[in-house]
């Protein structure tokens, strides 16, 4: 029995995603754990999906260029494989061409496909490697396709101008940093910089947020990080850390609610920000995720300061709860603010994705605020760039709650975030700030 590979693991992944387009990390997960590989090859083998993904037009287009066969009359499989191989061929550099195109062909050939179609792959592969100084000089000098749909390409454009538009495409081809809020209740943050340098890694502070240490070429998984175990950090986005700030004032003896908690990010970052006597109710629906967000926080040894309830906002707000002080919702979006991150949204979403969002944004947004306290904090967030989802939505709820005010968010975060608030007292980010795209609106009940 052939040892498992992590080629093998991506081309299955990237096969899976090319018959159904579907959201990445499903597929990833499933994959992953029928593939048996260690932690350096599961890795790899989600950094080869993740930058074919990001690259995708790019490897088309050569792919197209290279063979007499359409692309779209390929099948799922041979088109993944030609993708993959091109991958390591142009954007990792370390990676031997012989061994890209190889090792490629042989987990092509180990999922049983017939031998004319394994010479394909592999004449195909050969071709390009050897046009390999041209590609790259075309890349250099072109500067590549946007490698983002026609459509959300245009729509930015539109919005942001050309020039901006597509250097927010280059920013989301860009392989992000990883970033970490350092957990205080367990070490400091010269305490793990320094066991991060000792080990080896490039680590360094963050612009913004104090508790934010990032590593910008790190490319194995977070849980062989020294201290993951222990519980000394968890990985979050720096305009994540920041988003949960918008919260203050958190009063001794407050009442707080993270109404979309997910795997919880937030919800861990608000339970290091809260008074100790302070109560925290973390609500997720999906039992997944809330498996992940109840061992998230046991993992930081948080478990004791937050109430983790399986659930929908809905249940909750039937229950009739008493009064909350301050309400986290950070609501399903359409993710283009994670499109560097996640490379899969920007091919998976549509137009009418963007239409249809706001409706449930808006009926959260509606079911949150009666649990509110007169005089309590309502932070609304997304990771999304698109004004549907961000402006429309919070313009929408004001008119309809004139009982809430969109209040300064400045005076919440470190004075080098202040450039972050617009004069509207909208928290906005983008990754052409190095920060994942996140919209939040800070809103305070009167009565």
């Amino acid at each position: 029995m052939s040892k498992p590979s992590a080629r093998g693991a991506a081309l299955e992944i990237l096969r899976r995603w090319g018959a159904a387009p579907a959201p990445l990390p499903p597929i990833v997960e499933m994959v992953l754990a029928r593939a048996g590989l260690d932690g350096r090859d599961r890795a790899l083998a989600l950094a080869l999906v993740q930058e074919t993904l990001r690259r995708l037009q790019d490897l088309d287009e050569h792919i197209a260029a290279a063979g007499r066969h359409p692309l779209d009359r390929m099948r799922p499989l041979t088109l993944a494989a030609l993708r993959l191989g091109l991958c390591q061929l142009l954007f990792f550099p370390t990676m031997p061409p012989s061994a890209a195109v190889d090792e490629t062909v042989a987990a092509f050939k180990r999922l049983g496909q017939p031998r004319w179609l394994v010479g394909f792959v592999h004449g195909t592969l050969r071709t390009l490697a050897r046009d390999l100084s041209r590609l790259h000089q075309e890349l250099v000098t072109g500067g590549g396709r946007p490698n983002h749909p026609h459509w959300l390409v245009s729509r930015w454009q539109e919005r942001l101008g050309e020039e901006t538009a597509l250097a927010l495409c280059r920013a989301n081809n860009a392989v992000p940093s990883l970033a970490v809020r350092i957990n205080p209740g367990k070490t400091q943050v010269a305490s793990l910089l320094r066991s991060w340098h000792e080990a080896g890694l490039l680590a360094r502070h963050c612009t913004f947020a104090a508790d934010c240490l990032e590593l910008p070429d790190f490319g194995g998984p977070p849980t062989e990080l020294p201290g993951y175990g222990a519980g000394h950090f968890h990985v979050q986005d720096e305009a994540a850390q920041l988003s949960c700030r918008l919260l203050a004032p958190l009063r001794e003896g407050g009442r707080y609610l993270d109404a979309c908690a997910g795997l919880g990010g937030k919800t861990a970052t608000l339970a290091q920000l809260l008074p100790p006597d302070a109560e925290l109710t973390a609500v997720e629906p999906e039992p997944r995720r809330f498996a992940l967000l109840q061992e998230n926080l046991a993992r930081l040894g948080l478990s004791p300061r937050v109430h983790c309830r399986a659930g929908r906002l809905e249940d909750l707000a039937a229950d009739a709860p008493p009064p909350f002080d301050g309400i986290l919702l950070d609501v399903p979006c359409s993710g283009t603010g994670v499109i560097r991150r996640r490379p899969d949204i920007r091919w998976n979403r549509r137009p009418e994705d963007l239409s249809a969002m706001p409706a449930r944004q808006r009926a959260l947004l509606a079911c949150a605020a009666p649990l509110l306290a007169p005089g309590g904090v309502l932070v609304y967030v997304t990771c999304s760039m698109e004004p549907e989802e961000n402006e429309g939505v919070i313009t929408d709820f004001l008119a309809r709650h004139p009982n809430f005010f969109p209040a300064d968010a400045a005076g919440c975060l470190p004075s080098e975030a202040a450039a972050l608030i617009g004069p509207d007292n909208f928290f906005r980010t983008s990754p052409l700030q190095g920060l994942d795209g996140f919209f939040a609106a800070r809103l305070i009940r009167t009565a």
